[in-house]
């Protein structure tokens, strides 16, 4: 079985040396920040790195491209003037990523920070609305599950479907699901046998739908089960484990999806060894 592999890239230096960067390392898709992950402001991108970075993706034949938000916006926040400045990073980031042809945009849904689950998925959804009614682009934003922590939207299934059902307009025909296995494993899903798997695409059909789902963010788990910790792992070394990790790249619901690992990188394995180790898996 060929799947679609690749991992989170670096843009160090300039925007399209991210692409080089994919194909040393062998991916089939890879992911990126557009800018700073760490700041809230970004420095406009440069229409002769915009040009290289489009013609180099072609050339590559890799896809899709996959951007990622920066760390800092909170879009579930009750605080109006964080809440703003995230809707205002969440439409930039839309913009860019149609300046650079990047289809998918993935967003961590944010925390409620204690108004409640409710008003968060409000928060969220409000925010995704706004972003695309104000974009006249084909960009996907892409809502992303979470590890579940105290006040974080996202945990569950549930989360995500109930953000989606809230969305009118543009941000229903422009926004599906980024499923993340570790965060998924740390919010209480077993992923590390097949009943699990299957108990899950079974709840996520039923609630969302698969063909909302575009990418999966394919990570081991250093932390236990329902545990919370949101702490990659090398594939088939942590927590969810090689079977596991078989299982989810062979299974038909997901094996013609986009993986993307974002694992770490130090003397156990690098980002090429952690494909490598997903080929092998999917063989």
């Amino acid at each position: 079985m060929n799947v679609k592999v690749g991992c989170h890239v670096s843009i160090a230096g300039s925007i399209d040396k991210a692409v080089n960067r994919a194909e040393e390392i062998g991916c089939d898709t890879f992911q990126v920040f557009t800018g700073n992950p760490r700041g809230w402001n970004v420095k406009p991108l440069e229409e002769d790195a915009t040009d290289k970075f489009r013609e180099k993706v072609a050339a590559s034949g890799i896809n899709p491209v996959v951007a990622h938000m920066p760390y800092l916006p909170n879009p579930a926040s009750p605080k109006n003037e964080l809440y703003e400045k995230s809707c205002d990073v969440l439409l930039r980031e839309l913009r860019r990523c149609e300046t650079l042809g990047i289809p998918y945009l993935v967003t961590h849904p944010g925390s409620h920070l204690g108004s409640g689950r409710d008003r968060g998925i409000e928060r969220i959804a409000g925010a995704i609305d706004s972003a695309l009614d104000s974009d006249s682009g084909k960009t996907c934003i892409l809502v992303e599950n979470t590890s579940g922590s105290k006040n974080s939207i996202g945990g569950s299934i549930g989360d995500i479907a109930d953000i989606l059902d809230r969305l009118s307009g543009a941000g229903k025909k422009r926004t599906g699901v980024c499923f993340d296995t570790c965060h998924a494993w740390a919010a209480g899903y077993d992923l590390s046998t097949k009943e699990g798997l299957d108990e899950t695409l079974e709840a996520f059909d039923s609630l969302i739908g698969l063909e909302k789902l575009k990418i999966i963010h394919l990570n081991d788990s250093k932390g236990e089960l329902d545990g919370h910790l949101d702490r990659h792992e090398h594939i088939g070394l942590g927590r969810i484990g090689e079977d596991g990790m078989r299982n989810i790249v062979t299974d038909k619901r997901l094996s013609h999806l986009p993986f993307i690992c974002e694992t770490p990188v130090n003397d156990i394995r690098d980002d090429a060894g952690n494909l490598a180790k997903v080929r092998e898996l999917s063989a």
